[in-house]
């Protein structure tokens, strides 16, 4: 059975495109949650005028993350901490702990959004990846520091 989708499916195809399919998938499973419709001559241009739209609402949306990407790469953040003598951290900075100072700085990042792939456990300057799209990262430096 011929469908068009309309959303991204891993391993199928990608918004738009005009994929065959067995029948009881598409009718027990796409065609139910309205991930595709069937492949008629009118819904080839109805989701054509969609994906034309949601190709201009995602390139807006990339702008805006680039934007935001050019002015978190400028910002460098400090975290104080207890530290032993061997500057390793008694707790440890998680992404959370990054978020909420980011916060205090006026940008609204949420924390699934930074990039840690384990806990800073350890004082010095470190880079933080911060995903603000799925096309663009940008880097914050994060110094984490002795308190006194």
């Amino acid at each position: 059975m011929e469908v068009i989708l309309r959303a991204d499916i891993e391993h199928l195809g990608s918004r738009g495109d005009l994929v065959t399919v067995a029948p009881g998938y598409a009718r027990n499973f796409l065609l139910p949650k309205r991930f595709a419709v069937a492949a008629t001559d009118s819904n080839r241009k109805i989701v054509e005028q969609e994906r034309q739209s949601h190709l201009r609402k995602e390139a807006k949306q990339i702008g805006e993350a680039q934007d935001l990407a050019k002015l978190v790469e400028a910002v460098s953040i400090t975290i104080k901490r207890k530290a032993g003598e061997t500057d390793h951290l008694f707790g440890s900075v998680t992404a959370s702990d990054v978020a909420d100072v980011l916060a205090l700085q006026g940008y609204n990042v949420e924390r699934r959004k930074i990039q840690l792939d384990e806990p800073i456990r350890t004082l010095g300057e470190h880079k933080v990846s911060v995903r603000l799209h799925r096309e663009v990262t940008a880097e914050v430096t994060v110094n984490v520091v002795r308190e006194d």
